[in-house]
Order: structure tokens, then sequence, then C-alpha cells
């Protein structure tokens, strides 16, 4: 985090600035080994732990552990307040909000690194993979690290994101980051391995269980995909459930509902003003043209 001087003098990390910065506090490094600098911190922290995480709680994920938080420290928010003795810590809380800086935005915290994108379009961190779209696969991207998540930004913008795994081995996959592999290779449905845990709604996977026993039908399939990917799954899965009721699940049917869906609203129909409206509209009289025909028409000799 910091690099230590001699004295007081210290470089602190970039990140570390940015998120003192952030909240408006001036950061001040204690000497080395000197723990009797930090107040009461030390004892505090130690208060805490014992508190809140004795004894040691397994957690399925960031979400669990923040609720259960909340929930403890409201129960200890109902204790009496170590100084104002007749008050319980939440009545003492409420009285200074009034008075503490407003929270505006949180800092954007993250731990960020440059990874290449591997030919199979996965990038590697703690041992796990994740999925980028194909067309950045052999290009360098930044790699945002966070608590529960992690982002993949190339162009200036997210490219990515997946929920972080902890452990070793995982290999996370965003199916429509394969998009161009399925429009040259519509046959890695069947057997690749970003498609297998594909979690589709019921319709549209009994429609590709269905397809995928047909010759042609990936293709087919990954047409109806790629037509629906603008307005996502939820137009195509309508589309399949409305075919399979009808027993008529096939590309041209599903392709024929899924346009219904997706084409756009008719503009609604302007009412004219009245002082536009004209005084003496034109009526369609097919006999003027009659009368045209029949008039003797004088060529000049």
């Amino acid at each position: 985090m910091t690099t230590s001087f001699t004295g007081k003098e210290r470089a602190f990390n970039r990140r570390f600035l940015a998120l003192m910065n952030h909240y408006l506090i001036e950061p001040i490094a204690c000497t080395p080994a000197a723990g009797w600098e930090k107040g009461q911190v030390e004892n505090q922290v130690g208060n805490v732990r014992e508190w809140l995480f004795t004894p040691r709680l397994v957690f399925a994920d960031f979400a669990e552990l923040n609720a259960w938080l909340e929930q403890r420290c409201e129960a200890l928010a109902q204790r009496f307040h170590p100084e104002h003795s007749e008050r319980r810590i939440a009545e003492v809380f409420e009285t200074e909000r009034p008075l503490l800086r407003p929270f505006t935005a949180a800092f954007d915290g993250y731990f960020e690194q440059t990874v290449r994108v591997s030919s199979t379009c996965l990038v590697t961190y703690d041992r796990n993979r994740y999925s980028v779209p194909a067309d950045y696969a052999g290009k360098t991207v930044s790699l945002r690290v966070y608590a529960a998540h992690l982002r993949v930004v190339a162009d200036d913008r997210v490219v990515a994101e997946h929920s972080r795994q902890f452990g070793r081995g995982h290999w996370v996959f965003d199916p429509w980051h394969y998009r161009p592999v399925l429009e040259r290779k519509p046959g890695a449905l069947r057997d690749g391995a970003p498609f297998q845990q594909w979690d589709l709604p019921a319709p549209v996977r009994k429609v590709l269980e269905l397809l995928l026993k047909q010759t042609g039908g990936d293709k087919a399939f990954v047409e109806l995909l790629l037509l629906s990917r603008p307005h996502g799954l939820k137009p195509l899965e309508v589309a399949c459930d409305l075919a399979l009721e009808q027993g008529l699940a096939t590309p041209p049917v599903i392709l024929n509902h899924l346009h219904r869906l997706i084409a756009p609203l008719p503009p609604a129909r302007l009412a004219t003003p009245e002082r536009l409206r004209l005084s003496q509209e034109p009526r369609a009289d097919c006999a003027r043209y009659d009368q045209l025909r029949q008039r003797e028409v004088v060529h000049a000799g």
C-alpha cells in the first residue's frame, strides 16, 4: 500500500490515494512497529472481531455475508452507548446523522491488471477463467477485479462482466461472447463448452432439443438467436412457446412469430389542427379520368 522513507515520509499507492481523495481523507502513516500511535484502533478491531466474527462463520457469497452483518449491526445498535449510558447507540447515531457529510457515491474500488485474451476468448485470474467477446481474442485488455465480481475493459468501455469465482479451476462462460463463432460454426451448439450449461428459458431449450435432432437444425436455431439478440431472449421465448402450443415448432413458424413480436409499433396517428383542415377535401373520382379519355385530342400538324 505504501513505501516508507526516512521519518514520516511515505509514497502511497495510487489507488489508495484515489480512495482518500474520493472521501476527502488525508492519510497519515504511523511509524513502523509503533502500534501505540494508533490509539484505540487495535482494541476496537479486536472488539468488532469478537462481536461479529466469533465463532468463525461460513457464507455462500458476499450478499449473504452483508445481510447477516446488517442484522448484527442493528442488534448491536440497541446496546447502551458507552459515553451516554442513558441512551442507546442507535439513538445517538440518529442525533448525529444530520451533522455527517452526505454520502453521494461509493468509490469504484478495484484491483486492475493488464491481461491477454486467449485464442479461446478467455482471460485468467487467480487460476479461474472468464469469457470475453470473441472480437477481442488475442488482444490485450484491462481486468478490473472487485470483491464479488470482475469486469473486462477494452476501448474505454466494459465489454464483459462476471461474478467472481473463488477456488481454482472454474470456467465462467457467457455464450453470447461466442456469437461470431456460432455464425461460422453452428455445430458448436452441440458440443461447444460455452453452450453446454447455457441457462436458456424452457421453451427455447425445448425448441433447441427438437431442432438439434434435424439436419441443419443447429444452423436454423443460430439464425433465430442472432435475430433475437438485439431484443433479448424474451421475444424468442414467447415465439417458441406459441409454436410449441400449436404443435408447429419449425423454424419458419417460430420466425414468423418472432418477426411479429419484434416488429416496431405503427406510428401514432396525428390529429390535424382545425386551422389546417381543408375547406374542401379532395375526393377520389375515377370518372374524371374517363372524361379525359373521351375528350378529343387535337395534334399540331
